[in-house]
């Protein structure tokens, strides 16, 4: 059994579902609202399809080339920590992504898809949290099963945009940026440490 709450956390910090609402407001601000819950629900769709491969091939591929999971893991926490850096010291996640958004025909791909929703940190954090040596099939689908579970608060969190920007601003939406980004940075050295332990055999 994996701690829901734990994993829950983890996910949410990675993926931050109110990041991306200001981006979906600035890239959907031309469209009628039909159109807008359509590009809500293909960016989810497209971003929960991203995850879930990894989550399932990816480790079946680092077997595929010789790369053992401790190393993975190690160079992914190193990855997580500078991301949660970013997070914290560099662009808001809604400054940087907002500034993407080229091509309107695309946006349910790119920046929402990718890199708002399902972003490197979020990839990585798919095969982490599933170690075929750590986690049973039973705890890897669990743990899909929540990954889910945020990708579902992105799209209600997408749908209600407008009335959420309203109420927290801007500002609002990069101070909880911030904020996951520390939960993240504490994970992600976690993480490094729990890879030395096992590549080490210590």
């Amino acid at each position: 059994m994996i701690d829901y709450i734990a994993t829950f956390i983890f996910f949410f910090a990675v993926i931050d579902p109110i990041g991306t609402v200001p981006v979906y407001i600035v890239a959907t601000n031309h469209f009628n609202e039909f159109k807008k819950r359509k590009i809500a629900r293909n960016a989810t769709l497209i971003a929960g399809s991203i995850l879930l491969f990894f989550l399932i091939t990816g480790e079946l591929i680092l077997d595929a080339i010789d790369i053992p999971i401790a190393a993975f893991q190690i160079a992914g926490g190193i990855i997580l920590f500078l991301f949660a850096l970013s997070m914290i010291f560099g662009k808001s996640k809604p400054e940087e992504e907002t500034d993407m958004i080229s091509n309107e025909n695309d946006i349910a791909i790119f920046p929402l898809a990718i890199p708002s929703i399902a972003g490197p940190g979020a990839m990585l954090a798919a095969v982490m949290m599933t170690k075929n040596a750590s986690h049973t099939l039973f705890q890897q689908a669990q743990t899909a099963l929540v990954m889910l579970s945020v990708l579902v608060i992105v799209y209600i969190f997408l749908r209600l945009a407008s009335k959420i920007q309203n109420i927290i601003g801007t500002g609002g939406s990069t101070i909880i940026s911030k904020v996951m980004g520390l939960i993240l940075s504490s994970a992600a050295i976690n993480n490094i440490l729990e890879g030395i332990k096992i590549y080490f055999s210590l």
